[in-house]
């Protein structure tokens, strides 16, 4: 049986996935997002009646009125979470504004992101390597992909180990995550399909279950 060997097709380089920050003349100059109110509060005492202090909080008010870090503030999904690019090119800046810096371009559409905290319309994701910023949800997708991490890794008919190989993906390719159980994942590339190790793909979380 003849095994194909899929390799990234866009032949894109590593720097493109997270190349240098683009040149000053490109960029939006770094302003505040909002102004800040004035401080200048007039200080005169209007009353010699001593203010009474507030009543003390309950503690289990208090526990219950603060956010679950778990849970996105702005979509209550889950955090950290993955999603994928869904443009061609994205601008990672360093706040969730547009007045902030770029700092990144990703340029390959597809690629697995991961969101690890939520602000308003804007998103903070890492890549592969824990490096990222913030940027638009518009950008986003809940499409999920993976990168393959392991060279010439073998997809197989079943997710078993002495399963036949459908095929090779060489290291970097992205493939389109299908169900997972503890240790295997099916996923597509290139038109093909089949059962890969858990712990050879990014994208994915090693606990996760995929129906």
């Amino acid at each position: 049986m003849t095994l194909a060997l899929l390799a990234l097709a866009t032949a894109v380089p590593a720097q493109q996935i997270r190349p240098e920050a683009r040149p000053v003349s490109l960029v939006l100059p770094d302003e505040d997002i909002l102004d800040e109110p004035s401080t200048n509060a007039d200080l005169t005492e209007v009353s010699n009646t001593p203010i009474e202090p507030p009543a003390p909080t309950d503690v289990s008010e208090q526990a219950s009125a603060e956010p679950d870090p778990s849970v996105g503030p702005e979509t209550n999904l889950p955090l950290p979470r993955f999603v994928s690019l869904k443009t061609d090119e994205g601008n990672v800046r360093r706040g969730p504004s547009l007045s902030h810096r770029i700092d990144w371009v990703f340029l390959r559409r597809d690629m697995p992101l991961q969101v690890i905290a939520e602000y308003g319309h804007w998103r903070r994701v890492v890549d592969r390597e824990g490096l990222g910023g913030w940027v638009h949800y518009a950008l986003l997708s809940g499409t999920r992909t993976v990168i393959v991490d392991d060279n010439l890794l073998p997809i197989r008919v079943r997710p078993s180990e002495t399963a036949p190989e459908a095929a090779q993906l060489e290291a970097g390719v992205i493939a389109r995550l299908g169900e997972c159980n503890p240790d295997w994942c099916r996923i597509s590339a290139g038109g093909y399909r089949g059962w890969a190790l858990k712990s050879a793909l990014w994208g994915v979380a090693s606990d996760e279950i995929r129906d």
